[in-house]
C-alpha cells in the first residue's frame, strides 16, 4: 500500500471521528425546528403562552356570528340561551327548526292538526285551526308536496334571564307545489308540476334549561 492510500485513510478516519462528534453535541434535527429566545425566560414564554390562549376562548362563537350579525342584540340573546344551556348550539336549532317548518307546513296543508297541535302556542293553534275548518266547511282538500327549503335564516332572537325564555325568529323560504279541489274532486287552483316559494317568518319559544327539549311555534308571519 503506498503512502497516498494511507494518508486518505487516515484523513478519512480524522473526518468521520469530527462527524461522530459534532453529532453527539448537537443532536440531530429532522426538518424545521423554531429556535427559542435566548433572551426569553421560561416564565415569559408561558405568560405569552396563556395571552394566546385567552385570545382564542375569547374569540367569537362561530356557531352564532355565523347566523346574526356579531354584537347584534341577537347575538348577545343566543350567547346568554347558551349560558343558560351549554349543550344548546344555534346549528342544531337550526336543523330542529328545518324539520319542524316542513313538519308544520305539510300538516296544515292536509289539515291533520291533531300531529302538530303539541308544537304549537294556544294562539297559533287557533289561527291554523280556524283556517283548516274553514276549507273543510266549503269542501276544499289540499293535495301539496314539499320541495325542499331555499333559504332559511335566524333574523332574531331574545332571551329573558328572569323567566329564561327564550325566543328565536327564524325566515324560511319553502318550495311547494299543490292543488286545491272541491268537494267533487275537481282541480280549482294551481298545479301539481308547477313549484311555488312560500315565505314565512316563524318565532319559536322555549324555556332554556327545562327537561322539554321542544320549542313551540309562538307567533307567525311573512
Amino acid at each position: 500500500m503506498n503512502s497516498g492510500v494511507v494518508q486518505l485513510l487516515v484523513l478519512a478516519a480524522v473526518a468521520i471521528f469530527l462527524i461522530l462528534k459534532l453529532k453527539n453535541v448537537l443532536g440531530t434535527r429532522d426538518g424545521f425546528e423554531k429556535p427559542a429566545l435566548r433572551d426569553d425566560p421560561p416564565a415569559a414564554r408561558a405568560e405569552r403562552r396563556g395571552a394566546d390562549l385567552s385570545v382564542v376562548e375569547g374569540g367569537l362563537d362561530r356557531d352564532i356570528v355565523d347566523h346574526v350579525k356579531a354584537g347584534s342584540p341577537a347575538a348577545d340573546a343566543l350567547a346568554r340561551m347558551k349560558a343558560a344551556e351549554p349543550s344548546f348550539t344555534v346549528v342544531e336549532f337550526l336543523s330542529g327548526a328545518k324539520g319542524a317548518y316542513e313538519m308544520i307546513v305539510m300538516a296544515f296543508e292536509r289539515g291533520d292538526m291533531e300531529s302538530i297541535r303539541p308544537f304549537l302556542a294556544p294562539e297559533v293553534d287557533a289561527t291554523f285551526t280556524a283556517a283548516v275548518e274553514d276549507r273543510k266547511a266549503k269542501g276544499l282538500t289540499i293535495e301539496a308536496s314539499f320541495h325542499g327549503l331555499r333559504e332559511m335564516e335566524v333574523t332574531d332572537a331574545e332571551y329573558d334571564p328572569a323567566t329564561r325564555m327564550a325566543e328565536v325568529t327564524v325566515r324560511f323560504v319553502g318550495e311547494l307545489s299543490s292543488v286545491v279541489r272541491d268537494a267533487k274532486g275537481e282541480i280549482i287552483d294551481g298545479n301539481k308540476e308547477e313549484i311555488r316559494r312560500q315565505r314565512d317568518v316563524w318565532t319559536f319559544s322555549r324555556v332554556m334549561g327545562s327537561g322539554n327539549p321542544n320549542w313551540t311555534l309562538t307567533a307567525t308571519g311573512e
